[in-house]
């Protein structure tokens, strides 16, 4: 019988991430709520008076910044309690009471937009020229002034405020249901015995040698959700039915270009993803009709696609382990970037691993104390790419945090995804350096081929699917599970090719990614390890200059736009080149692959 997974209280406090940070008490965190509940009305006090000079624009700034720095400790505490256990309801009070609070605020500010671009430009410049101190401020203002087209009056912003606890709601009402409702039957092996199946020991399973096991996991997961699949469609349809709304109140021409625009990130760069990604497919292709053949199964399904084609090499990797490969790995960032991911393994940002009601996956939160990473930590070669992963994410936020003021500390997620992405492919290549045995190379090999596949081919797929989607919201056709199922269902066949069997149970993946229920996130896993594979391959090359450029550009915040804070670490994602390079390096580790296995 395999281990259960522990309640919260049985977890040691070694392993878990130290909230007591942002606030020693729940009592505390209480205090900065009461202020941030009168926060609406100090806003709303400046109504009128963001035009009448550069000394009352300035203060309004500034305010807005010292509400930032509080509203990011509430929501971080409250969010991370609650991740702790999504079962306990005082937390899950807690972030309602904040997303109460972030509407009256938004409600309350929906004059700010408006007022900001009746200034006159010339009078703009006035302000600039008489208040040197406002200069901090211009870019925030600029990019403010440039959506003059999708900002609209005062009482609609107002509208759009209020609706904004509603048009969240997919999200939360999926993350709750999947979280905190789901279960699903023990798996069975080979020889009989039971294995609990939870959201963070699915993927383990899924890379077990023993093929019962992971039928068995496959169809116990997927069975579930296919009993609910009707609602998943629900959720998902109103996620895009939201998504359309907000889009056409601000007048976009599509939700794409609404999400887009946010990052300051160009609609081809999207589209330019999936089409190069269209153009390498027969390597994927390549890739699966290999997995077959060192398999050696007469058909290939979706459950044999996570387990190790290299057989026999011991991949069991404690936390500890982990902790030191990764730190060895980015030697070639240099020692003040090993300090502080040190700082983060040894003093608190770290929740380890998984224990009962747990959010399942993995993430980075950035805190302004100091960044708050979730792993649920299965001791296996994955999960030490996660760490590598998300301490990447964590050391981003860390010297944004430390190097930008308020206004320009939150990078955007187009290039988070890059410095994640570029932590993973420095250990990959210092764990093939230090690698001698021939088996165990084609077993990390196996293991980044692994990682084009899930990342830049998988993540396509989905950004595909989601794009499909509110498409089809657009154009007022229907979403229901079906139609779902057979969009996605179609798109599997194409991305895997021929050399593989699509099981009725992967059409309905769609339901269990937590991102569809977000707002066009996934492209960017792709398009970030198209980038992060450039990046890494500077750094080992050309060394203390590329770290240098590198370095400025986890420090850039949002101080300019995200394609210009990437060409300035030396990768131009408005060119195919970045994606075309991956994949052709994803072919040649094809080539090394079939050699080595023979």
């Amino acid at each position: 019988m395999a281990e259960r997974i522990p309640q919260r209280a049985d977890v040691p406090a070694e392993h878990k991430w130290r909230l007591e940070d942002i606030y020693p008490t729940d009592e505390a965190w209480e205090q900065d709520w009461q202020k941030a509940k009168a926060s609406a009305d100090v806003i709303a006090a400046y109504k009128g008076q963001l035009c009448t000079s550069a000394e009352k624009l300035l203060e309004y700034m500034r305010y807005d910044d010292e509400l930032t720095v509080l509203l990011e400790d509430l929501i971080n505490y409250a969010q991370r309690r609650n991740d702790e256990d999504t079962r306990v309801a005082k937390y899950q009070d807690m972030v309602s009471r904040v997303e109460v609070v972030l509407v009256d605020i938004s409600n309350k500010a929906a004059f700010v937009t408006p007022e900001i671009l009746s200034i006159p430009d010339e009078t703009l410049e006035h302000f600039y020229k008489e208040c040197p101190d406002m200069e901090l401020y211009r870019r925030c203002l600029d990019k403010v002034r440039l959506k003059r087209a999708h900002i609209l009056s005062e009482e609609e912003e107002r509208i759009m405020a209020l609706a904004g606890k509603m048009t969240g709601s997919p999200d939360t009402i999926f993350s709750m249901f999947n979280d905190a409702d789901l279960k699903f039957p023990d798996a069975v092996d080979g020889e009989g015995n039971t294995h609990q199946v939870t959201h963070g020991s699915f993927i383990p399973l899924m890379q077990s040698s023993d093929r019962v096991l992971r039928k068995s996991a496959f169809e116990s997961l997927y069975h579930v959700y296919e009993g609910y699949k009707n609602t998943f469609a629900s959720v998902l349809c109103a996620q895009t039915a939201c998504l359309d709304f907000s889009a056409r109140a601000r007048k976009y021409s599509s939700t794409l270009e609404a999400a887009l625009s946010r990052n300051e990130v160009p609609v081809k760069v999207y589209e330019q993803l999936i089409e190069s990604v269209h153009k390498n497919l027969p390597y994927m292709h390549r890739y699966v009709k290999l997995r077959k053949k060192l398999l050696g199964v007469e058909e290939l399904h979706a459950y044999d696609l996570y387990c190790p084609i290299v057989s026999d090499v011991d991949v069991e990797i404690p936390f500890e382990q982990a902790k030191q490969e990764v730190y060895d790995s980015l030697a070639p960032m240099g020692e003040e970037y090993r300090a502080i991911y040190k700082e983060g393994c040894e003093n608190g940002w770290i929740d380890v691993y998984e224990n009962e009601g747990k959010r399942s996956g993995a993430y980075s939160a950035g805190a302004r104390v100091h960044p708050f990473v979730l792993l649920n930590h299965k001791d296996t070669l994955n999960c030490e790419f996660t760490l590598a992963h998300e301490m990447g994410h964590a050391i981003h936020s860390y010297l944004s945090n430390k190097t930008q003021p308020v206004c320009y500390a939150d990078y955007v997620i187009f290039v988070a995804e890059v410095a994640s992405t570029c932590n993973e492919s420095l250990l990959m290549q210092h764990l093939l350096k230090t690698t001698t045995d021939k088996k165990r190379r084609a077993y990390l090999i196996n293991y980044f081929l692994e990682q084009f596949r899930t990342t830049l081919y998988r993540q396509t797929m989905f950004a595909e699917f989601e794009l499909m989607i509110n498409r089809r919201m657009e154009n007022g056709e229907s979403l229901t599970a079906d139609v779902l199922c057979e969009l996605y269902r179609d798109l599997n066949i194409r991305y895997y090719g021929e050399d593989i069997v699509i099981d009725s149970e992967l059409d309905m993946e769609w339901a269990r990614i937590p991102h569809f229920y977000y707002n066009y996130y996934v492209y960017q896993y792709a398009t970030g390890f198209s980038a992060a594979i450039a990046l890494s391959q500077r750094i080992l090359n050309e060394g203390e200059q590329a770290v240098s450029d590198y370095i400025g550009f986890l420090s850039g915040g949002c101080s300019a736009d995200p394609i210009t804070l990437l060409k300035g670490a030396g990768v131009d994602m408005t060119s195919e080149k970045p994606v075309n390079d991956a994949l052709m390096l994803f072919n040649t580790l094809l080539d090394e692959m079939e050699e080595l296995i023979g």
